[in-house]
């Protein structure tokens, strides 16, 4: 269970690094970076940022880039924090593909209402 003071660094934390995605993909047009989740350990020692790149097909590919400069997204996010924290988490970045699965189900849903509807008519 998340404490509370979990809970506040997560936000912040998904609040800074959201605009330091928003800032370096101003450089890069067509893809967009969301954070989308952040979770601390309870030791307030690790960060695991979950990402959602658009377009998809492009997600492994900034996720390799990310994971690269890691030490430096990790410094430019203590620049920004300083002051609320003492000690910056050490970040790990996972692909969060919930928006793909999400798409995916809702397209075998309507598929299935297209069949259904299809068999329908033809009775």
């Amino acid at each position: 269970m998340e404490t509370t003071r979990q809970a506040k660094i997560a936000r912040l934390l998904q609040k800074e690094l959201s605009e330091i995605f928003r800032q370096q993909t101003a450089k890069t047009q067509g893809v967009l970076i969301t954070v989308s989740t952040v979770r601390v350990s309870p030791d307030l020692s690790v960060a695991k940022a979950y990402i959602s790149v658009f377009p998809s097909d492009k997600a492994s590919q900034i996720l390799d880039n990310i994971n690269a400069s890691g030490k430096t997204i990790r410094y430019e996010l203590a620049q920004r924090v300083r002051f609320q924290l003492r000690k910056t988490p050490e970040l790990t970045f996972f692909l969060d593909d919930s928006l793909d699965y999400i798409e995916k189900i809702d397209n075998l849903i309507q598929s299935d209402k297209n069949v259904r509807e299809d068999l329908k008519h033809e009775l």
